[in-house]
């Protein structure tokens, strides 16, 4: 069962010289620009603690520690309190190529880290007609949430660090305590429980958060924009939270699918949105609670229904592959996305042919462009992608969905 706030309860002998000095300003700035509160500047350092509800009677609370606290202080009242960062090159156990510990306040070390990360953030590229897009592999909104998170909701009471190891293609960060009560890999996205609510609260009067509890949504929302794995909470269990991060690109094609869309449009997505866009990216059923997204996207034109019955499937709306496959001029690019049409069209005939299945004389009737040799090859990525199967063998051969 959930238990009391730990970040707001007071540590007795912690005072005001355990707090660095710097950080609290720049909460008060930060605090300011937010709320455009002039009255902020001209408080006592005290009287703005306690207007945060970081100082209750004089005593300050454990989040005050976690946000501000020196390394000496967190080493007398709370050292649990850090973060270890490890960098490793491959999965070889062993010492890691680097390690730094971070053990004081939050809000002095935020930019420290994520700068570390950033010295092995290789970038990746993706071309779309005459212009070719870097894309890091590491999201810097996704994994500054995802450290803020963690700070924010792990176990205080338990003595573990949070740990953060990045390999060149995937982070992973694990914090101690599992979810909170009433959190689960299923319902991470909707489900809101603060486990610390007294941090939450002052990121969010920081504006280092927009609104507490949307950090997992941010998250997944920023990988399904760069087309990358959502995040994989498989190691998690009643003791951690252990989440994966893999950064690399899954389907340049899906970027330049959402670069032809209108950004207002982009920018009106919710979060259900996204993963109906990213389940038919992925070929995967959509959940019954995204139903009424689907209905929204199909009206729009951005994802369409193919075949009917048991073969009925999801794509993305072929009028913005289409506009793709126009605006690509380089060979490789034109070649890449006529591809995606072509494959796309071939799942559409193998849906129609229903229980019947359809033979590879008929697809290939159907693509005069195309050899024998790369329609199979096609076929072939479908049926390695789960899209497709096949039964039979040679020319007795039939696929169907």
């Amino acid at each position: 069962e959930a238990g009391p706030d730990f970040s707001a309860e007071t540590c007795p002998q912690a005072s005001l010289s355990d707090l660095d000095l710097a950080a609290i300003e720049d909460f008060r700035v930060r605090w300011r620009r937010k709320t455009n509160n002039d009255a902020l500047v001209n408080l006592s350092a005290e009287q703005l603690l306690t207007d945060a509800e970081l100082m209750v009677d004089g005593k300050l609370t454990y989040a005050a520690l976690v946000l501000f606290g020196t390394r000496q202080a967190l080493g007398r009242y709370l050292a649990q309190a850090e973060v270890i960062f490890e960098y490793r090159s491959s999965e070889a156990s062993g010492p890691a190529a680097q390690r730094i510990e971070f053990r004081q306040g939050f809000l002095l070390f935020r930019d420290e880290l994520w700068q570390t990360i950033n010295l092995r953030n290789d970038v990746q590229h993706f071309q779309d007609g005459l212009f070719v897009y870097d894309v890091p592999t590491f999201n810097e909104v996704a994994v500054r949430e995802a450290i803020l998170n963690a700070v924010s909701h792990r176990d205080y009471r338990h003595g573990g660090s949070i740990f953060v190891r990045q390999y060149p293609r995937k982070l992973e960060i694990v914090s101690p305590g599992g979810f909170p009560p009433g959190i689960t890999t299923e319902n991470i996205l909707w489900q809101q429980f603060p486990r610390n609510r007294r941090i939450a609260e002052a990121c969010v009067k920081c504006g280092l958060v927009e609104r507490a509890g949307q950090g997992a949504n941010r998250i997944v929302e920023e990988c399904i924009k760069e087309s990358k794995s959502l995040p994989d909470f498989s190691g998690t269990d009643a003791y951690q939270v252990f989440i994966t991060y893999h950064g690399e690109i899954k389907d340049p094609l899906f970027l330049r699918f959402l670069n032809k869309l209108e950004r207002e449009q982009v920018a009106s997505f919710t979060t259900r949105d996204w993963l109906v866009l990213d389940s038919v990216r992925r070929n995967q059923p959509i959940a019954d609670d995204l139903q009424s997204n689907l209905s929204e996207l199909l009206r729009e034109g951005l994802i369409e229904k193919i075949g009917r019955g048991r073969g009925m499937r999801y794509v993305l709306g072929r009028e913005f592959v289409s506009r793709t496959e126009a605006q690509s001029p380089t060979p490789d690019a034109s070649r890449q996305v006529g591809r995606f049409s072509v494959k796309n069209s071939l799942l559409e005939l193998i849906a129609d042919s229903k229980e019947a299945g359809v033979a590879l004389n008929d697809l290939m009737q159907a693509q005069p462009d195309l050899t024998r040799r790369q329609v199979q090859n096609l076929l072939r990525e479908l049926l390695d992608e789960g899209r497709v199967r096949v039964v039979g063998r040679t020319k007795a051969a039939r696929w169907y969905i």
